[in-house]
């Protein structure tokens, strides 16, 4: 079992996978709810609960006017849903259909069909946490925080996660219709975005012009990255590199073993995280030795779609005063999670454990706060190193990108934290 640490809406991404049809079926005999069995699996003690189960089902079966809207799958995933909800974890355990299984699946391989927009349930409402970097999403203008309101004309108030994520499921080259509100300003607007087949570059960076800082960006925590972070760290060094820009800015996060990798890369020593179990006992978890970065000058961007693994590295490179944290605060993701599968292809994700900051500081919910703190007017997206190939100095300068500019002077100056 493979521990993972939590992406907002599970690592969902509003990925939206290609034609994934439901092909499970129901997790719960039917059955089991009509005998309510005590010896069928029930633990000791909670006959009478499940029997409670069985008489909601069967009185829902027998009597609700909707006969369409009776699909014991949906039944069933339903009340599965709210048992993880119960336990309060917002945003962090939760159950996972067949589809966001394989949703999930894909994302850790770095590919997938959709839209490209993680998103997580937060206040009852769907939430954008942060577009890839190319997805349609992104060209959408779809920023971290931004609410999905409507899917094809439809309001996804009340419903769970794991509907509006059908909803939006589809194949590549088809188009789906979502309102979205920007909370800071109340303003709506309708949005139509072309499904396409996204390959997520983990690790892309171009030397920014009229200087030998390169912008390094690590746009996912998916498998390989650490591996693709120091082959671009040896030509950033070959190529007379002086300083890094280490953009995590709107990166979900993904697999632990790769939030140990890259966080390592810069460190000769230390933990890179503290890992908290239920009893309240703490375990260090330390650096892989062999880091190719460990004295480069470097400072890191973050901003509210920063979470999980990225946050992890933040952290670490924060506490251990080897960068600067420039940006805004981050997404607040705090827990090791284990899938647990279910018959059906669908699964549970459990948080078993609490993640720190190797100085003991709590993540869940308050996320990483910058040492300096930078935000971008509304209409501004983040430049990704793509970006800037074609880019003279002056136009970066200009381009309304304040947090990278902020961190280029940081460099210049000599302030960059330890290696700086």
């Amino acid at each position: 079992m493979k521990a993972k640490l939590r992406i907002p809406a599970v690592i969902i991404l509003v990925i939206f996978l290609l034609c994934l049809g439901l092909t499970g079926g129901v997790a719960i005999d039917r059955s089991l709810l009509l005998t309510v069995d005590p010896n069928a699996n029930i633990p000791a003690g909670a006959d009478n609960n499940f029997g409670l189960m069985a008489e909601a089902w069967n009185t829902i079966q027998r009597v609700y006017v909707d006969r369409t809207a009776v699909q014991p799958t949906q039944l069933t995933y339903g009340a599965i849903s709210g048992m993880v909800d119960s336990l309060g974890d917002t945003g962090h355990s939760t159950f996972l259909t067949p589809e966001m299984v394989k949703s999930e699946q894909n994302f850790t391989k770095g590919e997938f069909e959709g839209i490209g927009a993680e998103v997580q349930m937060k206040d009852g409402h769907v939430v954008i946490v942060a577009p890839i970097d190319g997805s349609p999403a992104q060209k959408a203008g779809l920023k971290p925080g931004d609410i999905i309101e409507k899917v094809s004309g439809k309001a996804t108030a009340g419903l769970p996660l794991d509907q509006v994520v059908s909803q939006v499921l589809g194949p590549a080259g088809t188009q789906v219709t979502i309102t979205i509100l920007d909370p800071h300003t109340d303003q709506t607007r309708v949005v139509t975005l072309t499904r396409a087949k996204i390959e997520i570059n983990n690790v892309t960076w171009q030397m920014l012009p009229g200087t030998t800082i390169a912008h390094l960006r690590v746009a996912a925590f998916s498998q390989g990255v650490t591996q693709d972070l120091q082959k671009a760290l040896q030509e950033i060094t070959q190529q007379g590199g002086t300083g890094v820009v280490l953009d995590l800015r709107n990166d979900p996060g993904g697999l632990l073993s790769e939030a140990i990798g890259v966080a390592s890369q810069f460190l000769s020593s230390g933990n890179v995280l503290l890992e908290k179990d239920a009893h309240g006992n703490t375990t260090p978890v330390p650096i892989n030795n062999g880091g190719v970065a460990t004295n480069i000058p470097m400072v890191v961007l973050i901003n509210q779609g920063t979470a999980s693994a990225a946050e992890i590295v933040s952290g670490t490179l924060q506490d251990q005063n080897r960068a600067k944290l420039i940006g805004e605060v981050t997404f607040g993701t705090g827990t090791v999670l284990n899938e647990f599968p279910l018959s059906d292809g669908s699964a549970l994700l459990l948080a078993t454990e609490e993640w720190l900051t190797p100085d003991g500081r709590t993540i869940w919910h308050l996320g990483i706060t910058p040492d300096i703190m930078v935000s971008l007017t509304a209409n501004v997206i983040p430049l990704i190193p793509e970006a800037e190939r074609s880019m003279t100095a002056s136009q970066l300068q200009s381009s309304g990108d304040a947090q990278l500019v902020r961190a280029i002077d940081i460099l210049k100056q000599g302030k960059s934290g330890a290696g700086g």
